[in-house]
């Protein structure tokens, strides 16, 4: 839901704004193609690093606090499930963890480059490939997040009612980390034909 209205705002913004500038006379700036080759390719590659920490975060996070609570409530009726649901937690730490080597990886291709030399094609080609896999890592690791902490819940939920379910609905937390591992996997491709900056 948070997702539709940031999307809402952002295209109710790029709306007014264009609106803005066609009318003032200045429409020509409107331009998307423009936009894309006067914007730094470092600015692309940062961006992208950017988004891939902090979406895997905030996924990690929110990981832990979906879990956290369920292992907190449910460990009042059965303690017992306290230190054996930890697991989930350390299965959405490891979402957090994706996101960071990834980001490590991708801040391997940066390196100085200034004046014309900057705006070259495989410059551009590099700083476009880290923002596209930054960006994809990112919401891989966010869903993974989410997924892992609704699981992890469950898990907890279920393990204080009956202990043998304990087991099946771990299968179903580790199913839903590898949805983060799909988007390190799909990051690694996305970047591997990039060049360093040159």
């Amino acid at each position: 839901m948070v997702l539709v209205q940031l999307t809402a705002a952002l295209l109710a913004f790029s709306g007014i704004a264009g609106l803005y500038m066609v009318l003032s006379g200045d429409g020509h700036y409107f331009d998307v193609g423009r936009f894309l080759t006067q914007t730094s390719p470092y600015s692309w590659g940062f961006i992208g690093i950017g988004l891939c920490t902090g979406l895997s975060v905030i996924g990690a996070a929110w990981g832990i606090y979906i879990t956290g609570t369920s292992i907190l409530g449910a460990g009042v009726r059965a303690s017992r499930i306290t230190t054996k649901n930890l697991i989930s937690i350390i299965f959405c730490e490891v979402v957090g963890i994706y996101g960071l080597i990834m980001s490590i990886v991708f801040t391997s291709k940066l390196s100085a480059v200034s004046g014309p030399e900057l705006y070259s094609k495989s410059n551009f080609f590099t700083g476009y490939s880290l923002f596209w896999g930054g960006l994809t890592v990112g919401l891989c690791n966010l869903a993974c997040g989410v997924a892992v902490g609704v699981s992890g819940s469950s898990a907890a939920l279920a393990d204080a009612l009956d202990p043998s379910l304990f087991v099946k609905i771990l299968i179903i937390e580790i199913f839903g980390s590898i949805l983060g591992l799909f988007g390190l996997i799909i990051g690694l491709l996305v970047t591997s034909k990039a060049a360093d900056f040159s």
